[in-house]
């Protein structure tokens, strides 16, 4: 069979549906900002209360985002009747979470049928608007069809 190469119906709706339902980004005061085919970003302000010890934003909260963009990338693509979940990832984290404002962008590498690759790069911002790429994430995503506790 093919692989999915294209967003069906209307993914955007979709997207931001289900990103909507997400009480993880709502807590951390993230938001959907770019959704296009294969391709999402998810921006967030700094809040000193995601912070690990030493001020920066925490790792945990930083993969929480990229695992977003990167499913939601990745769901994009999917069917209209599927779900998304995360079966696999590896985040590099690359320089401290330091910045005002970050951005986390999901990119669709390898579409396929019930499995998508996806990577991720978080970028923080300084006050001057000059971002920094802080880590990069690459993933696996499940396309899952069928479950009426997993649906879109």
């Amino acid at each position: 069979m093919a692989e999915r190469r294209f967003a069906e119906g209307d993914f955007e709706a979709r997207v931001r549906t289900s990103f909507a339902r997400q009480r993880a980004m709502e807590t951390i005061g993230a938001r959907l900002t770019v959704v296009t085919p294969g391709v999402v970003e998810i921006e967030m302000p700094y809040a000193q209360r995601f912070t690990q010890q030493h001020g920066f934003l925490h790792a945990g909260v930083i993969s929480m985002a990229l695992d977003s963009a990167c499913g939601y990338a990745a769901y994009s693509l999917m069917p209209a009747d599927a779900g998304v979940l995360t079966i696999e990832f590896k985040v590099n984290l690359l320089a401290p979470g330091r910045g005002e404002r970050f951005l986390f962008r999901g990119t669709v590498t390898k579409p396929g049928r019930t499995i998508i690759v996806a990577d991720g790069q978080a970028y923080a911002y300084d006050g001057e608007g000059e971002a920094k790429l802080i880590a990069t994430m690459t993933g696996t995503m499940m396309s899952v069809v069928g479950r009426r506790d997993i649906e879109g």
